[in-house]
């Protein structure tokens, strides 16, 4: 078996940037077009710049620790191989969701999230969001700060937050969640299919004004939201086995 050409990356904390320097001498590094897998290090926060910067070549992407939060990442450890510990890993394959938000100026503006897409009020006054599933009306006026719309992979992040389900990979599904609902009062949410369209109407958006973020990129004073899973785009993560996605997905669900 060919041994994979690496692509090392690291977040500017110091850690990371120490453990780059020592892997790079032992195993090489090359720009991430010209490796077999991409290789972040630092938390969960610079997993998803890579996914977001290089998501697009199609390259595994095995992480490893070296950040305050980690969900999405292997421990680091120098003392292991980490050609060895890829050779191991097992896949995770994760789709993300793509956003397409209209502004009150009338431009269109879309990307992807790998976590979540969140819409939040941006003044004091409570946002007022129409929900709409595949072009029929579900929710007629939310009053909230907020709503979101998170993939298995970023439900146990802001989705888990405010109170929204922890979804298992390959489930197939995405969770709906407002964030501080005020009315529907009861309203907490729903679990929809991974096909489901999902559009966000914001009601009176110049005395409400509304911003719509896809993982870290925000868009302010958006008019209307459509959010639905990508198919024509992917990417692999690799897990170490002994604590894989799912198993973490399970440890946070039985957490206590």
């Amino acid at each position: 078996m060919t041994t994979p050409r690496l692509a090392l990356l690291a977040s500017p904390t110091e850690d990371a940037q120490a453990a780059l320097a020592v892997l790079s001498k032992r195993y090489g590094t090359l720009a991430p077009q010209d490796a077999d897998v991409i290789v972040p290090l630092g938390g969960d926060g610079f997993m998803l710049q890579t996914l977001h910067r290089h998501g697009g070549l199609g390259k595994p992407v095995y992480g490893m620790k070296l950040g305050t939060v980690g969900f999405l990442m292997n421990q680091f450890r120098e003392d292991e191989d980490p050609l060895a510990r890829i050779a191991d890993a097992e896949p995770a394959v994760l789709h993300p969701l793509e956003m397409l938000a209209q502004t009150e100026s009338g431009a269109t503006v879309g990307s992807l999230a790998y976590n979540e897409v969140s819409l939040l009020r941006q003044t004091r006054q409570a946002a007022h969001v129409t929900i709409e599933l595949n072009g029929e009306v579900r929710l007629d006026e939310l009053i909230c700060d907020g709503v979101m719309l998170a993939t298995p992979a970023g439900s146990t992040a802001y989705n888990f937050s405010a109170h929204g389900p922890i979804l298992p990979l390959g489930a197939n599904v995405m969770a709906l969640t407002p964030i501080a609902p005020f009315r529907p009062r009861r309203w907490r949410g729903a679990v929809l299919k991974s096909g489901t369209e999902v559009r966000f109407r914001v009601r009176d958006p110049l005395k409400r004004p509304v911003s719509a973020t896809a993982d870290s990129h925000e868009v302010r004073d958006v008019t209307e939201v459509l959010v639905r899973e990508s198919r024509d785009r992917s990417v692999t993560l690799l897990f170490d086995p002994e604590h894989n996605l799912e198993e973490r997905i399970l440890i946070e669900q039985f957490a206590v």
